[in-house]
């Protein structure tokens, strides 16, 4: 049995595949690059930590990853070539994405434009909603789980992948699957009704959606606090500030549909993730409504505030993608 040191992994054999590189860790699991040997290609091999894949809880949840993902067809949801175990070590083998994720580009970068923003948000709207309909929901939607790789041609820049199911539940049952933590998901992103222990269901990746675009326009999460308990507290009681406060290139217009987007109740909040996005492109949108009153009580006054046509190839992209 493996004990889960990258050097012990390295070079060695787990199941088809021959470990390459660490690409990923987080708190189940370690993401390597391996070469499938059967097909001769380069896969991206999520193994489980050998002391979580003793606890049948742990157990459950990651073979109910592999059935989610490999149930789940869409373009833009990494997909998932074989699941299994192999000397104590339980396994997922899927597509190997070159290229970035969003974690990296925004460190790399800073803020985004709109319009390269949104385009990327709108794919993982479109994944998550696909999700959705499948009865599932993500609860971790984060920079580190959109990769970014290069796209097709200079209308498509960037073709984008949400990955991670690791952390998703059928809406109506397999409640008992995060019995082994307090609640699951990403501080920044988490939504009120998690942190509560309420049930969720797809408008919960809504606000996760909704913190992840205004930390890419913005530079940071709609709530920033100095504690974790702060931060939760934010989560569940305090208004985010709307995105042009903090970032005055942005049109006003764009701040109730962000203020939607977060509410703190879900039915508050738009039914879907695309409906989200199409809110957003509505409002930022040249013919948006300046000069009325907008949910804040503000005047949207701003005609340079609109936003410009997306450039064919946006600045920040070229120098990421691995070629």
């Amino acid at each position: 049995m493996f004990s889960g040191r990258p050097s012990e992994l390295l070079g060695r054999r787990v199941a088809n595949y021959l470990v390459e590189s660490e690409i990923g860790r987080g708190g189940m699991a370690v993401v390597y690059r391996a070469r499938d040997l059967r097909l001769d290609r380069t896969v991206a091999l999520k193994l489980l930590a050998p002391e979580l894949a003793r606890n049948d809880t742990f157990r459950r949840r990651f073979t109910h990853e592999s059935q989610v993902a490999a149930a789940i067809d869409h373009p833009h949801i990494v997909p998932v070539f074989e699941a299994g175990e192999t000397d104590g070590v339980l396994y997922i083998a899927m597509r190997y994405v070159p290229g970035s994720d969003l974690r990296h580009l925004l460190d790399a970068r800073g803020p985004l434009p709109l319009p390269d923003a949104v385009r990327i948000i709108a794919q993982v709207a479109s994944a998550l909603d696909a999700a959705h309909g499948h009865g599932l929901v993500h609860r971790d939607v984060k920079p580190g789980n959109i990769l970014v790789a290069e796209g097709t041609d200079s209308d498509h820049p960037e073709h984008v992948y949400l990955t991670d199911f690791g952390l998703t539940k059928k809406s109506l049952s397999l409640t008992g699957f995060t019995s082994v933590g307090q609640f699951v998901g990403t501080l920044d992103y988490v939504s009120p009704e998690q942190i509560s222990g309420r049930p969720v269901d797809g408008r919960c990746d809504v606000y996760g959606l909704a913190c992840v675009l205004h930390e890419a326009l913005t530079g940071r999460p709609p709530f920033r606090r100095e504690d974790d308990m702060a931060l939760l507290w934010a989560h569940q009681y305090d208004e985010p500030p709307p995105p042009s406060e903090v970032c005055p290139d942005l049109p006003v217009t764009v701040d109730p549909v962000f203020a939607k987007a977060l509410a703190k109740s879900p039915d508050d909040r738009h039914d879907t993730c695309l409906g989200f996005v199409a809110a957003l492109r509505a409002a930022a949108a040249p013919s948006a409504p300046l000069g009325e009153d907008l949910a804040d009580g503000r005047t949207a006054t701003e005609p340079d505030h609109t936003v410009p046509p997306a450039a064919p190839h946006p600045p920040w992209a070229a120098p990421v993608f691995e070629r």
